[in-house]
């Protein structure tokens, strides 16, 4: 049954990470077949804005490496932005070359992460994304700027509001289009995230260029989407099948099951374009090629058997 809330978008735009984000964890290389046939699967289930692979030195995430491989495989693919992660110039060089616009960057909100996925502080990995952002700005592209641990940090424990919007707004002075509010280890409750959104709204970070990406570790992630989209909020991050971590951050678990937060807004009366039954189905079948099951609720309860071993 829809019964919509009062304050909530019309639509909600879903920025699909399952391939990059969520994939980017397996320990087994996935074939490169498997994720383009996944990617081209989610876009026939309605999604728009599928995050294609990463551009990283193939040493730190060997999953991706194939990214030169795997993006012209998705050619044909129309009405569908397909952004890819870059680290530095060497990155965004490879992207361009075959023809991407739409670059993430992704920096953290604390040092220890900085430290542990870049190699570098706060401030030295602003300095290193400056010329990337302006060089894809140049090539006429869209940029996202990702930051990690806005709410809580495994080695740094709670992330002060400050802190994170002084980094959220350097990003936004770089020249990003969009900033993605990363909860990384999935500590966020509704009120924080509410808290953080206000406080960056007072900074001049307007919500029409935010997006949240929530983790599910304590169970939160529907309950801190909901609270950002009573706040205005209508970018949301998710992985079908609620694939993802991060291999930085170890107690990092999966992100939020595109499915879920399908299932939660179709009941809500919020658009978002998404078929449920062809995506779900989807993740079903990726479950399968990965051998094993699901841990979306959604999927599980719409689809019984794939629960099974």
């Amino acid at each position: 049954m829809v019964v919509p809330a009062r304050d909530l978008p019309a639509s909600v735009r879903i920025h699909e990470v399952g391939a990059r984000d969520g994939l980017q964890n397996e320990k087994a290389v996935v074939p490169t077949e498997i994720k383009a046939e996944f990617i081209h699967r989610l876009a026939q289930a309605g999604l728009t804005t599928i995050e294609a692979t990463s551009f990283v030195h193939p040493k730190w995430v060997p999953q991706l490496a194939d990214a030169e491989r795997l993006f012209p495989m998705l050619d044909g693919l129309q009405g569908v932005a397909l952004p890819v992660l870059v680290p530095n110039e060497r990155g965004l060089d490879r992207a361009l070359a075959l023809g991407a616009d739409r670059i993430a960057v992704f920096a953290s909100a604390t040092e220890s992460f900085a430290k542990a996925n870049l190699n570098r502080t706060v401030d030295e990995s602003l300095q290193m994304f400056a010329p990337v952002v302006a060089r894809a700005k140049e090539q006429g592209g869209h940029v996202r700027g990702y930051l990690s641990m806005c709410f809580g940090d495994p080695w740094e424990g709670a992330v002060p509001v400050h802190q994170v919007v002084r980094v959220a707004k350097s990003l936004m002075d770089l020249g990003c289009d969009e900033l993605s509010l990363g909860d990384t280890i999935g500590v966020a409750t509704p009120a924080h995230v509410r808290s953080l959104l206000a406080a960056l709204n007072e900074e001049g970070v307007p919500t029409s260029a935010i997006g949240v990406h929530f983790h599910d570790t304590y169970g939160q992630a529907l309950s801190n989407t909901f609270a950002a989209l009573q706040h205005g909020v209508r970018t949301v991050d998710a992985s079908a099948g609620g694939l993802g971590g991060c291999p930085y951050a170890k107690s990092a678990t999966g992100n939020l099951a595109t499915e879920d937060l399908v299932w939660m807004l179709q009941g809500l009366g919020v658009d978002t374009g998404v078929d449920l039954g062809r995506l779900t189905a989807t993740s079903v079948w990726l479950a399968e090629q990965l051998g094993r099951p699901s841990p979306s609720r959604t999927v599980r309860a719409l689809s019984p058997d794939s629960h099974k071993e």
